[in-house]
């Protein structure tokens, strides 16, 4: 593919009543895809839609509501996705699409009213490709709300525009997305390749093909995260070893904020390595107190934690103040340890187990 300089070139902009297509990926999703299929179902949009739920092999009631939800709106259709891997699902449900405009639906997410109104706006506007606003983390437990509360702050995932908000503009990449039919055929679609960062490795061939990825802070997209910490903790190791692959492949290309989780991930060896030492007595005098600025960078890191777990909102209760303390090293020292194995040895398909098994009820 020639690359063009990044926005040098206008997306088409299809008539504004020329439908859209909405796709989702689904596995195990029983307990939100109700909600979030609704949220579709309920958007204002000029012309005809229609949700795709591509399927992947639940073992939970999924199946049996998605078949409930067809048959009660005929613009609900079911296709399979046995492979259960998101960008071939993502990939089945476009090329299963009728219409020219393609909005990415999570089933783990619910579209805030008029999400797709005022995203096909700004496709038309800005001429963009894709079109991404912010993820507005949600939860329904403590657990889940402290986890929901690092998700939406720079200290949890490291102040990307769509967790913590920014200025309208063009982005390196968007969340979910609201795309151009045309583009996504012209570049390939998906990286079925890619289990995970799948959205951003898009929307760099987007941005290189000589497109516009903008970003609109008034778009916003519930999202619940997981609601175990052993869920949380795979899903973050995942992300990160993947994000590891794509460093490996794209090098430079991606964001500096990427490598902080690994960095924490070495000082924390380090820093043992170093208590080893000296508790053994290899390390001792004036070279045990120079080795010991080792544990300065964490002690800083856990003022932070602390601070943050602490401060913020009167919102959070006690129960979701403590979880901040373990749930924002969780998800920093997993995804850098991911990160860590990835950009040394590739994902090597690694896969996101925290999705594959059965949700149990909530206490």
């Amino acid at each position: 593919m020639h690359v063009h300089t990044p926005g040098e070139r206008d997306a088409p902009v299809p008539a504004p009543d020329a439908g859209v297509s909405f796709v989702m990926p689904v596995l195990n999703e029983e307990r939100y895809l109700e909600a979030s299929v609704a949220s579709v179902l309920t958007q204002d949009v000029d012309g005809p839609s229609e949700l795709i739920l591509a399927l992947g092999p639940s073992t939970d009631g999924t199946d049996a509501l998605a078949r409930r939800l067809a048959a009660g709106d005929p613009r609900v259709r079911l296709i399979s996705n046995p492979d259960a891997d998101i960008p071939i699902g993502l990939n089945r449900a476009i090329a299963a699409s009728a219409y020219p405009t393609i909005v990415r639906v999570d089933a783990h997410s619910a579209l805030e009213p008029g999400y797709t109104r005022r995203a096909m706006a700004t496709l038309a506007r800005v001429r963009a490709a894709n079109v991404g606003g912010v993820m507005r983390a949600e939860g329904r437990t403590p657990f889940q709300r402290a986890v929901a509360r690092a998700y939406n702050s720079p200290i949890g995932l490291g102040g990307g525009a769509y967790h913590s908000g920014g200025s309208d503009g063009p982005a390196e990449s968007a969340y979910l997305g609201v795309m151009r039919r045309a583009v996504l055929d012209e570049v390939g679609g998906f990286d079925e390749s890619i289990r995970r960062g799948e959205d951003w490795e898009l929307n760099l061939r987007i941005r290189r093909a000589g497109y516009r990825v903008w970003f609109d802070p008034d778009l916003a997209v519930a999202y619940w995260p997981r609601e175990r910490w052993s869920r949380l903790v795979r899903q973050f190791r995942s992300t990160g070893t993947w994000r590891g692959e794509l460093v490996r492949r794209y090098g430079r290309r991606n964001s500096l904020r990427f490598f902080a989780p690994p960095a924490l991930v070495v000082a924390v060896a380090v820093a043992f390595v170093v208590a080893v030492l000296q508790l053994t007595g290899v390390l001792h005098g004036v070279w045990s107190v120079i080795a010991s600025l080792v544990y300065l960078p964490l002690v800083a890191y856990l003022a932070v934690v602390i601070g943050y777990a602490a401060g913020g909102r009167a919102g959070p209760g006690i129960r979701e103040r403590l979880w901040a303390l373990l749930v924002v090293p969780s998800m920093h020292l997993a995804w850098g340890t991911g990160f860590l194995g990835g950009a040394a040895r590739g994902a090597r398909e690694n896969v996101d187990t925290s999705r594959l098994r059965r949700n149990t009820p909530l206490p």
